[in-house]
């Protein structure tokens, strides 16, 4: 990576921009690294100095996003107890941010498909962010108002995330206005989901619960 000082991240920022622009209008596959250093105005061997590859430039996105989101998901969380509406407010934000960015995101669906390409949110190189993003949504399980399963709260967050990659992947795909369908979805998927996980604690649940960690389990691979 770069050396950061005001001018560098400046430049950087600005191949950043470049490439998701093209990424926009000609997906990624298409856009090669010259044309990036073209749109940017500097030479291509500085935008392969700043960034090596064209996955290294969507996994820098990736990491920006994060940080930019953070203080925008603090102060969407702010107040909000119900489980529900915090789960909803959480991807709500994501939406919104990603709003501009919703043709990259298109772009890379294919790539996102595949747990073994670099730029998937599965696979090992986007461990960090993953990791961040998982983290949020141990959060909003923190003082939800109802007690969550002892065996099940340790798997939950990683549960809420990938329900959230699956509302992310119906948002990106949906050609509604201002994508109306997916958020009327997430609206109503929170609340099932959130009553789900109340629910779960209930005796009669128990064994429903046992199902559901196997299965857990077996998606971790910690089953065979």
């Amino acid at each position: 990576m770069f050396k950061s000082t005001p001018k560098a991240e400046a430049t950087g920022q600005k191949i950043l921009d470049a490439a998701l622009d093209l990424f926009r209008e000609r997906g990624f596959d298409a856009a090669t690294m010259r044309e990036i250093a073209q749109r940017a105005d500097v030479a291509t061997g500085a935008a392969y100095y700043y960034y090596p590859s064209k996955d290294a430039l969507v996994l820098a996105f990736y990491e920006r996003s994060c940080a930019e989101m953070a203080p925008l998901i603090e102060a969407a969380l702010d107040g909000v107890r119900s489980l529900d509406r915090r789960l909803f407010e959480l991807i709500r934000v994501k939406f919104d941010y990603f709003t501009s960015n919703r043709g990259v995101l298109r772009a890379l669906l294919h790539n996102g498909a595949d747990p073994a390409h670099p730029l998937s949110p599965f696979s090992p190189q986007s461990q960090s962010t993953r990791a961040l993003d998982i983290a949020w949504f141990g959060r909003i399980l923190e003082g939800c108002g109802f007690t969550i399963p002892r065996d099940l709260a340790p798997h939950l967050p990683g549960v809420l995330w990938l329900f959230q990659m699956g509302v992310i992947w119906f948002w990106v795909t949906d050609d509604s206005p201002d994508q109306v369908r997916a958020r009327k979805l997430l609206e109503r998927a929170a609340k099932a989901v959130a009553v789900l996980i109340r629910i779960s604690s209930l005796p009669p649940m128990r064994p429903v619960r046992k199902m559901a960690l196997e299965m857990i389990e077996i998606v971790k691979g910690d089953r065979k």
